[in-house]
């Protein structure tokens, strides 16, 4: 029988090139989600500025809250956490330690009169590590710098924690662009945590065992000891969160690809059989048994699968690494780890395809293997028998499974979290009414037909006649339009709804009508110039972090922690988006906290009452709640004094102050922020977008990915579509026997294109909806917002697959004789 396959590969190239073309796209977007995982899990930061060290000690950048179960996962501090300066003698007393070296990490933007850019400031010690080395120049003393490029002895000034400092240039170092070196008195006064080390490096004796030492330094206590490629994310410890993110992505990215491309896979491969009925009928009257027509489509299909394959690893590997470009360029990913896509990634690529087309072929060979041959070639002239009952159990546990999302989702899931459970329901719905197609086209027809028979006349009533006897051929070019239109349309407006609900919940509050911006930061002193201005009325710093409720903790946040934000004390009309319905802001100063209502009432706390909280920096403290403020559900913050979250934070400086104040108090606000290097001011806009800038990059990463599954099932809308217009061959040369022209032919099928468009359309947009109702219920308490434009383009580019998949080609079928002899693909 695989003799037969293979010449039979050469009468039948349409079918099989439609099931080589799928397989080679989904091989290609499964290697690739496959790599970002990979490249997650791995993490790998080739260490540069470190390399030197063959161990480097970090503070240890997680925290599990007291009394939390053994399988709580700990929190990722998105702080720097560093390393006390007293454990240098305690390191240097480590056996098979021969030396220690401090490095000391600080922003230290350089001026430049186009304005500051961005820079990093260390103590020239730290440049032993690298190693970075004198190219002319002494080391530098105290207000002197080493620099990567300029002239000895001239001036350069740098942004040190937001004010501009004066330095001269006493020698210039071989080191990449970015670095600035100080004297170690400068490095520790400019670094913010004199008293703490933002790494060690560790030096030891060849032939020491590195694990050894790594265990002794770890025993201090709260201290990590990385070495090989793990000193890089020491080097570069915001990695870490990142790598999180990334696997989060690539996994339930790649779990949909898997599935889409299975359906995608087996719904070709059994068109391709189900357009054969005639040949395996004929097949089965000369005497072959059930087990070789099983054994003849198997082996098609992997002939076709295994090169396939083979064909999609090379589209497969440039399309992870340009996905991890784009990750990486829009802060998703770090641009500093390093892309891998090994055997894994192609292992499940090939694994997934192959797979799925083994299991299209068993599924399309078990209706031809076990027909009778009288039966199936009255099956093979017209097909009308669609209903089986594992298609039926499967179609209804799919339905059912998307019900169940959808219950879940519009009863259990908050906010934004109701994307976990509503993203997974619109792949159950579409493939439940995918599975039970022919029962829902036969639906949407019944809608359609009228208008279509009104507007077509007799063109149109000939294609209502031709879809309605072919009903079941017809719901399998209707599948692919719907499945397109759902998933596209279900999981861009999910993203628009979000953005929407993310800044409508941060503006109903917000009272500022000015803000003052700066990418490298500005000194929390800034705020009170600010107030001094003409005109203000209130002005506050406006500072993020995270954190976790260490007690009591039953706190309602997830394990990525909760959100600080710190803002300064003000009265019930302050610049901040806080509406307080229980005590006041006034006194948010010190060691004190504004919980959310809701947040309030879970954890049992109350105006007056103590909580603890471990900030990003990991140190931890008891805070007095001084009041409670309404919040969205889903968007909830603690609020903080500005003061102590600033304190908290790495670089210790304002990016954004916000300002009550009339008119005309503007041009004073531009020409104090002009005083300061690198501070703008900007309307309430910037803020808004500023503060959904994390909304935006993950809508646009769910764009992106969810345009490459548009592609694919557009592959499929078209694979489905030749293949069936090119089965009608010989239907249209007898049409044209007939008595119909040309023209004729193509007007019944332009408006079978429209009924199938429209069904297509019809039942993508209630698949679409079933997810987005729900969804946007309890994401935004409205109905899914979104521009229009994004649902035409979508129904615009299925009408255009579908009419171009048809017409085409019929036009290239109508150019021959109709008495020319054909053979139907």
């Amino acid at each position: 029988m695989m003799r037969l396959a293979i010449r039979t590969l050469h009468f039948r190239k349409g079918g099989f090139i439609a099931t080589f073309i799928a397989v080679v796209f989904g091989t290609a977007i499964v290697m690739a989600c496959g790599g970002l995982m990979e490249t997650g899990i791995r993490s790998n930061v080739e260490p540069q500025r470190l390399a030197a060290a063959p161990i480097v000690v970090t503070g240890q950048q997680s925290h599990k809250p007291p009394g939390a179960d053994e399988d709580t996962d700990a929190f990722v501090l998105t702080e720097l956490v560093g390393v006390p300066v007293e454990l240098l003698t305690k390191l240097r007393a480590v056996e098979g330690i021969t030396g220690v070296i401090g490095d000391r990490s600080f922003t230290a933007p350089l001026v430049t009169p186009s304005g500051p850019v961005v820079a990093e400031g260390h103590n020239w010690a730290s440049a032993a590590l690298a190693p970075y080395k004198l190219v002319s120049g002494h080391a530098p003393r105290v207000g002197e710098v080493v620099s990567t490029s300029g002239r000895l002895g001239s001036r350069v000034s740098v942004l040190v924690n937001g004010t501009a400092e004066r330095f001269t240039v006493g020698g210039i170092a071989a080191a990449p662009a970015g670095h600035t070196f100080f004297s170690e008195t400068d490095a520790a006064r400019l670094s913010r945590m004199p008293d703490r080390y933002a790494d060690v490096g560790v030096l030891v004796a060849p032939g020491t065992d590195l694990g050894a030492v790594k265990e002794r330094i770890e025993a201090l206590g709260n201290l990590t000891a990385s070495s090989g490629v793990d000193r890089g994310l020491a080097e570069h410890p915001g990695t870490t969160g990142q790598r999180e993110a990334l696997i989060a992505i690539a996994g339930s990215f790649g779990g949909i690809a898997v599935m889409t491309m299975m359906f995608v896979v087996a719904s070709t491969l059994a068109l391709s059989a189900q357009h054969r009925e005639r040949e395996f009928a004929l097949l089965r009257g000369i005497g072959t048994t059930p087990g070789q027509v099983r054994r003849m489509i198997l082996g098609e299909g992997l002939l076709v699968a295994l090169p396939a394959v083979v064909v999609g690893v090379l589209p497969g590997m440039a399309l992870g690494r340009f996905l991890f470009e784009q990750l990486a360029e829009h802060g998703v990913a770090s641009s500093v780890i390093s892309f891998y896509q090994g055997l894994i990634p192609f292992a499940a690529g090939a694994g997934g395809a192959i797979l799925a087309v083994i299991g299209a072929a068993l599924i399309a060979a078990r209706k031809s293997a076990k027909i009778k041959p009288v039966q199936a070639l009255m099956e093979s002239s017209l097909q009308r028998k669609w209903f089986s009952w594992v298609r039926l159990i499967a179609g209804l546990l799919f339905l059912g499974g998307g019900l169940a999302l959808l219950i879940v989702t519009a009863t259990v899931m908050v906010g934004p979290l109701a994307g976990a459970t509503a993203g997974p329901s619109i792949l159950c719905w579409s493939i439940g009414v995918a599975l039970l197609g022919p029962f829902w086209t036969k639906a949407a027809l019944l809608l359609w037909r009228w208008p279509v028979q009104l507007f077509s006349r007799v063109n149109g009533r000939l294609a209502i006649r031709n879809v309605s006897v072919r009903s079941v051929a017809v719901s399998a070019a209707v599948m692919p339009v719907m499945l397109a239109v759902s998933i596209s349309t279900a999981n861009l407006y999910m993203q628009t709804t979000q953005v929407d609900a993310a800044s409508k919940a941060f503006t109903r509050d917000l009272n500022a009508d000015v803000v003052l911006t700066s990418a490298t930061g500005m000194s929390p002193q800034l705020v009170q110039q600010v107030r001094a201005v003409p005109g203000v009325s209130g002005a506050s710093a406006y500072v993020r972090s995270t954190g976790v409720i260490d007690e009591p903790r039953n706190a309602p946040f997830d394990d990525d922690g909760a959100p600080l934000v710190g803002v300064d004390a003000q009265d019930a009309n302050g610049p901040a988006p806080v509406r307080v319905t229980a005590g006041s802001l006034s006194g948010l100063t010190g060691s004190t906290v504004a919980l959310p209502e809701y947040v309030a009432q879970k954890i049992g706390r109350a105006v007056g009452s103590t909580i603890t909280v471990t900030m990003g920096d990991g140190t931890s403290v008891k805070l007095r709640v001084v009041a409670t403020f309404a919040a969205e559900r889903g968007y909830e913050s603690i609020v903080l004094p500005a003061a102590l979250v600033t304190a908290h934070t790495t670089d210790g400086l304002v990016r954004q102050i916000l300002v009550r104040a009339d008119p005309g108090a503007r041009p004073a606000l531009t020409k104090l922020a002009a005083a300061h290097p690198g501070v703008q001011v900007a309307d309430r806009e910037a803020l808004v977008s500023a503060n959904a800038e994390d909304q935006k990059t993950q809508a646009w990463v769910n764009y992106m990915l969810v345009g490459m599954l548009i592609a694919y099932t557009a592959v499929s809308v078209v694979n489905t579509l030749v293949s069936t217009t090119l089965r009608r061959r010989r239907e249209f040369a007898l049409q044209r026997l007939t008595g119909s022209t040309r023209s004729q032919v193509l007007r019944m099928l332009t408006a079978e294109g429209t009924l199938i468009t429209l069904s297509g359309i019809t039942l993508g947009t209630l698949v679409a909806l079933a997810c987005l109702l729900p969804f946007s219920a309890k994401v935004a308490n409205d109905l899914p917002t979104g521009p229009l434009w994004i649902y035409l383009l979508i129904i615009g580019t299925a009408a255009l697959l579908t009419f171009t998949s048809t017409l085409v080609p019929a036009l290239t079928s109508l150019r021959h004789s109709p008495t020319q002899p054909t053979h139907a693909d």
